[in-house]
């Protein structure tokens, strides 16, 4: 979906962002940035968090920045879309850093509130079939409380452009989905995913993570980059997968809850060209998703229907590429 955006306008900013903690804080300072009555609208773009803010944070920010004139950004740890068991509690809660991040990347307001909602909302937003399989298959529900809080602070800051990381394949997936069906007059932008030197994807739960947890957890970057390399040499999807299984099957510490290749629009079966390779596993008591786009083989040359790794094991032999070669 596409919205006509208004010639940029300048908008003052100052050193540090406005914060609002409630919706009506939030309207006043939105409707203090309006342009006067004759002047052009300012394009404003929204980047929606949960706090523990970190590079990857950032860079998302200074994508936003870099096409809008007002740039709002939200820190808000959603209890909607936690389930039981989960770690809603021990979720990292940094406000006074993440109010420095902010201000860093010239973000103009943050809405940080400690409720979006006064009551959890009666009516929510499903995610239906999408939000079944995947992550929604191992997180029920999970979806729903994304989208039902995506969709209420788009109808908080009406902004022209919302910026999301593709890490989250199947969250950004769904919320461009969302924004499609239901006629949200904003643009969605996703943003290629950071990550740190050794490979890992950026992650607020990376934080959880013990120094030998996080040499385990090189592994899913590791069994991307197999599984991309296999793909690059022309090999099939089950050829991809089993490069990449063998690769995670290899660190006892490594627990994987899937590895699938999936279509990066409808998350259905994966034809022959651009696919999504996604992994989720748990290390320690962490749970930790990755992605990675590959080219499939044409029909023919192998198969083209989406397959599945989920809790199977591969024991083809695989070269994984260096560590040079695993950066993206």
């Amino acid at each position: 979906m596409t919205t006509q955006l208004a010639t940029a306008v300048a908008v003052p900013r100052t050193a540090a962002p406005a914060v609002a903690r409630d919706r009506a804080e939030l309207a006043a300072l939105l409707k203090t940035a309006d342009p006067a009555p004759g002047q052009p609208p300012a394009v404003r773009a929204v980047v929606m968090t949960m706090g523990a803010l970190h590079d990857g944070h950032a860079t998302l920010l200074r994508a936003a920045r870099a096409r809008c004139d007002q740039l709002v950004a939200t820190i808000f740890v959603n209890p909607l879309q936690f389930g039981p068991g989960e770690d809603l509690d021990r979720y990292p809660r940094t406000l006074d850093a993440d109010l420095e991040l902010c201000a860093r990347e010239q973000v103009d307001v943050v809405f940080a509130p400690v409720a979006v909602h006064g009551t959890p909302p009666l009516v929510r937003v499903s995610a239906g079939s999408l939000g079944e399989i995947l992550e929604g298959a191992s997180r029920p529900g999970h979806f729903d409380g994304v989208l039902t809080i995506v969709a209420s602070l788009l109808h908080l800051v009406r902004p022209d452009l919302a910026f999301f990381g593709e890490k989250d394949a199947q969250q950004l997936a769904l919320i461009r989905r969302m924004v499609a069906d239901l006629a949200f007059p904003t643009t969605i932008v996703g943003v290629p995913t950071v990550r740190d030197p050794d490979g890992l994807a950026r992650s607020s739960r990376n934080a959880y993570l013990s120094v030998a947890e996080r040499q385990a957890a090189l592994a899913l970057p590791r069994a991307l980059a197999a599984g991309d390399a296999v793909a690059r040499r022309h090999g099939s999807g089950g050829d991809v997968l089993r490069a990449g299984r063998t690769v995670l099957d290899a660190e006892p510490e490594v627990v994987v809850d899937y590895l699938e290749l999936a279509d990066p629009t409808t998350l259905g079966p994966a034809s022959a060209g651009t696919a999504l390779l996604l992994v989720a596993a748990r290390v320690g008591a962490t749970r930790l998703i990755d992605n990675r786009s590959v080219t499939l083989a044409a029909p023919g040359t192998g198969s083209a229907n989406r397959e599945s790794a989920r809790g199977s094991t591969g024991t083809d032999a695989v070269t994984v590429p260096s560590a040079d070669a695993r950066q993206r």
